[in-house]
C-alpha cells in the first residue's frame, strides 16, 4: 500500500504542477476557467490522498535509509527532503483553497459536492497565492533532489533503494 499510495501522490502532483504552470500562462477567458475547474477537483482530491499518506507516514515513519555508504548530510537531507515532500502535497492543494476562496470563488468538486463560496478576503488569498506560487516552485525542486538521490542510490551505491522505490522486495545487500 505505501508504494502505491507514493506513487499515486507523486504522479498526480507532478501533472497538476505542470498544469498548474500551463494555466499560470493562460490569458483569463472560458478556456482558462473550464481548466480551472479541473484543477480545483483535482486538487481537493489529491488533498484528500495527501492527508491520507501523511497519516500513514506519521504511524509508520519514514522509509529506513540505507545502512552503508550514505554520510550524514546526505541522510539529513533526505529526510528534509521526504517531509518537504510530504508537506507539500498537503500545502499546495490547501494554498489553493485559500487562495480560491479568499477570492469569493467556491470549489466545486467534480460536482459532487461544493465548498464556499466564503466571502471575499484579501488577505487569505493573497497567503494562499503567495504559498501556491512559490511552494509549487520549491516542489519542483524538492521532486527534482527526489528523484536525483533515487538515481545516486541506483546508479552509484546500487543499494537498491530505486527498487524498493518500485515495490520490490530488497536485501540488505540491495538486492
Amino acid at each position: 500500500m505505501t508504494v502505491g499510495l507514493h506513487w499515486l501522490l507523486a504522479i498526480a502532483m507532478i501533472a497538476m504542477l505542470v498544469f498548474g504552470l500551463v494555466l499560470e500562462d493562460m490569458e483569463r477567458g472560458a478556456a482558462k476557467s473550464a481548466l480551472m475547474w479541473w484543477h480545483k477537483g483535482f486538487g481537493v482530491t489529491i488533498l484528500v490522498f495527501a492527508a491520507w499518506r501523511l497519516g500513514w507516514r506519521m504511524l509508520n515513519g519514514l522509509p529506513t535509509l540505507p545502512g552503508r555508504g550514505t554520510s550524514g548530510w546526505q541522510e539529513s537531507a533526505a529526510v528534509a527532503v521526504h517531509w518537504f515532500l510530504l508537506l507539500g502535497t498537503l500545502l499546495m492543494p490547501i494554498s489553493g483553497m485559500m487562495l480560491s476562496l479568499g477570492g469569493g470563488h467556491p470549489i466545486d468538486v467534480f460536482g459532487l459536492f461544493t465548498v464556499g463560496p466564503w466571502q471575499k478576503n484579501d488577505g487569505l488569498h493573497e497567503v494562499g497565492e503567495a504559498i501556491h506560487g512559490l511552494g509549487g516552485k520549491l516542489l519542483i525542486l524538492a521532486i527534482v533532489l527526489h528523484v536525483a538521490g533515487a538515481l545516486k542510490h541506483h546508479i552509484v551505491d546500487r543499494d537498491g533503494t530505486l527498487r524498493r522505490m518500485l515495490g520490490a522486495s530488497v536485501t540488505a545487500e540491495g538486492r
